[in-house]
Parts: C-alpha cells; structure tokens; sequence
C-alpha cells in the first residue's frame, strides 16, 4: 500500500512540476489524480472529494507565503491536506508503564507485541512480556520464541485457562521491569466473552495506555472495530499493521484517524524490526518522496557508531567500495533497507528492487570478494578491467558474475546517492519551508 499510494502521489505532483504555468487547469488535473490515487487505496470517498476539494479551493485562492513560488505554495497544501486526513499520532514514552494489547484474531497481535518490545529495547529500557491469549493454541509459544530472539523474559502458562490470573503473577514477576506488555487474546468477533475478559485484566494492570491492533486489510470498517473496543476498555492508541499488503491501508489510516484515537505505530513488515512510530507529518512526507531525517537519524543514533559508518560521506554520494562493507554493515543493524532508503528525500527518484536484495549471505560473499582486490580498487571501482574481474574471482573463489554483480551494486548506489542531492524540483528544500509554514 505505502508503495503504491506514494508512488502515485509522487507521480501526480511530478506532472505538477513540469507545468510551465500552474493554473486553474494544472489545479483541476493535479485533484483528479490525488482523488484516484486515495481512492485505489480504499480511503473513504467523503473524505477523498473533501480533501480534493479543499486543495483546490486553497491552491486557487490562498496567496503563496512570502518567499515561496506558486508550485512550492500547492504541494504544501497537499502536504498539510494530507497530514490532516491521517490524524494526529497518540503520544509513546520511554517512563515505567504497563500497555494492554487488544484486538481481534488475525490482527497480528502477538508479533507486533515481540516488535512492540524490540523497540522499547532499543531505546535502554528493561521490558517484560506476559502472553494472556489463552484461547489460541501455540499463542505462548510463539511468542515465547519471538522474545528469546531479543533476550527479553515471557511470561505465560500453556494450561491455563485464567487470562487474568496469569496477568497478575506476570505483573508481580515483572515488577522491577520498566515496560510490561500484555498480549491479550483475540476471536473472530467482538465476543462478549472477549470483552468482559479485556475489562478485567485492563483493571488488574492498570495499563497505563491500552493499545489496539488492527489488520490494515480491514480498510474502513476498522472504525468501528475501534470504536467497540473503545467503548469497552478506553483506547488511547492503535496500531495498524500488514500495512506492507494490502490497497486498504489508507482506508484503515483515515478510519482510526477519524475515531480520534490516535496511531501510535504502523507495521510494515515481517521481521521483528519492521513497527515504526507514526508521525504523521514524517508519514505523508516520505510518501511525497520527501523522506524524513529526523528519525533515520534517530534510528541511527540508536545503533551506529560514528566511526561505522560516514554519513557526510553519504550524503556527499562518496560511496568507494571500502566504504561500501562498513556502510551496508551498519545500516543493516538500522533495519530494513527499503524502510531507510524511504526516509531519505528521493525527490521522487526510484530505487530498482535489487538495490533492497542484499542479504547476510550477500554482504559475507561480498566482504570476501573485496579482501581480494587491491586498496586501488577499493578507492576506485572503476579502474577494475575485465583482466581484473577475473584475477578477483580467482582470488576470492567466486564467479566473474559474482564479481560484476558486485560493481553493478556498487554503481547503482552511487548513482541514487547522488541523485538525492538534488533535481530539477527538489522536494528536500520544501521540507524546511513546511516547518516555517504550516
């Protein structure tokens, strides 16, 4: 959905820059198409005309800020328009706290509650785990395995039948933890049943927030999912996942959005890596292709060294294949490479897929091609010859393909890198007049 919803953003107000004039025409045609783009993906059509609507009114009568041109002026608009359709984040601390997690079977509860515990991990924090589904078999077990990938304590009993009596002995085990988290069981409805149990252990725990899980899939009928589940428990935030496959996300999006309970992650992805904080204005931007450095910065704080990885160098698109190990290395502990790339100010560029394929198995077979190539080669990719292909596959008992597949990568990095710089309209630069403007 993210893919695709921001791909056709990014090409509606790419046919807005390459206007010579932006008129009352270029204003019609650039709300056709953001209305078929937040249609396909399931956004309600209330919303899609209002917001369509909005931006044309606002693009055809408001003056652009002093300083800032008629096309500049109409993509702020789309950008703050958008902002506004996905509602305000609900808020995360890092203090002591206790999170209840609610929904309904099949939402992908019990692997965004391993996620939910990564991220909090990453940020220092001592986390505890209580497994409370005692309706689904395997529940425990699952995520038992999923925390002792990240050395984090699970806490929960195959037999039982006592959801909250279970919540109380994890309570009372946990107690010296900083964040516990609750995985509550889902059905395949709102179940009385299911409801009272939630009542219950939300007054055991006294979570301090009671977050909701909800399949992206659901598109809009996840508003009244929320609403049920608010009516019962009081929901403080929700958390939308699989939002990597499916054309109903934006509908999910706008549906919570609209129940003002307030998105606080959104799941994009399988490995426990992939739960992001939902910003929403850093979620509209990196649709538009703007990118959002606040929290790869932020990501990267959390795992990266200086001496790891040169970000200036980066930035400048200085990317020797010396630099290319240590690099790949570090920003694989960031986490997924399309999920970094995507925070960076593309300006609407494309990244080809095979850019996002690089294995642990790739990046060792690579390492040992390089210990094969000379600090000439290392500096400078380009003057390896064919003869040299060769005499490095020999050297490192790999293919001449293994080798070029290397280059190949090497070039095509380099070139994205370089093309963030800039273009013919760089987006990165609205970013700091947004800040000013909004």
């Amino acid at each position: 959905m993210l893919d695709t919803l921001g791909s056709s953003l990014k090409d509606a107000l790419k046919k807005l820059a390459g206007k010579t004039v932006v008129d009352r025409a270029a204003v019609d045609e650039l709300s056709r198409d953001l209305q078929r783009a937040l249609l396909q993906s399931d956004v309600n059509v209330k919303l899609v005309l209002a917001i369509s609507q909005n931006i044309r009114k606002r693009a055809l009568e408001e003056e652009p800020p002093k300083g800032m041109g008629v096309r500049e002026h109409v993509l702020r608009i789309v950008y703050q328009e958008l902002v506004n359709l996905v509602g305000e984040s609900a808020p995360v601390d890092l203090s002591p706290q206790v999170i209840l997690l609610a929904g309904l079977q099949g939402s992908g509860k019990t692997t965004t509650t391993a996620k939910l515990a990564r991220f909090f991990q990453r940020k220092g924090l001592r986390i505890g785990v209580i497994c409370a589904d005692i309706f689904r078999p395997g529940a425990f077990d699952q995520l038992n395995t999923l925390c002792a990938k990240i050395n984090i304590p699970c806490y929960g009993e195959k037999e039982s039948a006592d959801a909250v009596g279970i919540t109380k002995k994890g309570l009372d085990l946990f107690k010296q933890m900083e964040v516990v988290l609750i995985d509550t069981q889902g059905r395949h409805a709102l179940e009385d049943a299911l409801i009272e149990e939630i009542i219950q252990i939300s007054r055991v725990s006294q979570a301090r927030h009671r977050w909701l899980v909800i399949d992206a899939a659901l598109g809009q009928q996840a508003a009244d999912q929320a609403r049920r589940f608010h009516e019962a428990i009081g929901i403080d935030g929700v958390i939308v996942t699989k939002m990597d496959g499916t054309a109903k996300g934006g509908g999910a999006l706008s549906a919570v959005a609209e129940t003002r309970s307030g998105i606080v992650f959104i799941g994009s992805g399988e490995t426990i890596e992939d739960l992001e904080r939902f910003e929403p204005g850093s979620f509209i931007s990196r649709l538009l292709g703007m990118g959002d450095l606040k929290m790869l910065a932020e990501k990267a704080e959390e795992v990266i060294n200086p001496e790891d990885v040169d970000v200036n160098a980066i930035m400048r698109g200085r990317f020797t294949l010396r630099d290319m190990y240590k690099q790949l290395e570090a920003l694989n502990r960031m986490g997924p490479l399309r999920q970094l790339m995507s925070m960076l100010p593309m300006g609407g560029m494309e990244i080809p897929q095979d850019a996002y394929d690089v294995t642990s198995t790739k990046m060792a077979r690579y390492k040992v091609i390089m210990d094969s190539m000379t600090k000439e080669e290392l500096d400078d990719p380009t003057v390896i010859s064919s003869s040299r292909v060769h005499r490095i596959a020999r050297g490192s008992g790999a293919t001449p393909e293994n080798v070029k597949e290397l280059l190949k990568y090497h070039r095509m990095m380099q070139q994205a890198l370089k093309g963030m710089r800039g273009s013919k309209f760089n987006l990165q630069r609205l970013m700091k007049k947004f800040g000013k403007s909004q």
